[in-house]
């Protein structure tokens, strides 16, 4: 079991990149959820936000459980929370994008998201730095992502307000 944790903590390896592994993986996830929903059509929002809530919560486990694979307390092979982080603004734009309030180019959208999340997840305001600073564990390591995904969601979401 701890095999198959640490292959989901890493995100099928891509933890083990040597050069900035959160925002490749932010950049797979974010093209990997792009390609579903807007070139193969897959638009099925409750299962979107089912499957998140089940790899949110499974995440703690397997990060918990992938630790001691890793020196340090915050590893940076461990990328699943960037994959938790990003998917958050991109599940929002699923939301939008069914309810018409997508007024610019959708993957203006997509690009956005991308930028606004790594952004958030690199510079950490507070709540994020609350999380990343306090809680050198398992929750630390996927809260702060998930704070840097909701500053992202809130943007994108006055971003199709305002256009």
């Amino acid at each position: 079991m701890k095999k198959i944790n640490v292959l989901l903590s890493t995100f099928f390896g891509y933890g083990y990149l040597t050069k900035i592994p959160g925002t490749v993986t932010s950049g797979v996830t974010t093209v990997f959820i792009y390609i579903a929903y807007e070139i193969l059509g897959y638009t099925d929002l409750k299962f979107s936000i089912i499957f998140f809530i089940i790899l949110f919560f499974y995440s703690f486990y397997a990060v918990k459980d992938s630790e001691s694979e890793f020196k340090n307390k915050d590893p940076r092979q461990i990328v699943i929370d960037e994959v938790l982080g990003q998917s958050m603004p991109l599940i929002l734009l699923l939301y939008l994008n069914q309810n018409n309030q997508i007024n610019i180019s959708i993957e203006i959208y997509y690009i956005l998201s991308f930028v606004f999340f790594r952004f958030f997840d690199i510079l950490k305001p507070f709540p994020v730095s609350y999380f990343d600073k306090n809680h050198k564990n398992y929750f630390g390591i996927i809260m702060d992502d998930i704070m840097a995904g909701l500053y992202s969601m809130i943007l994108i979401y006055l971003i199709s307000l305002k256009f």
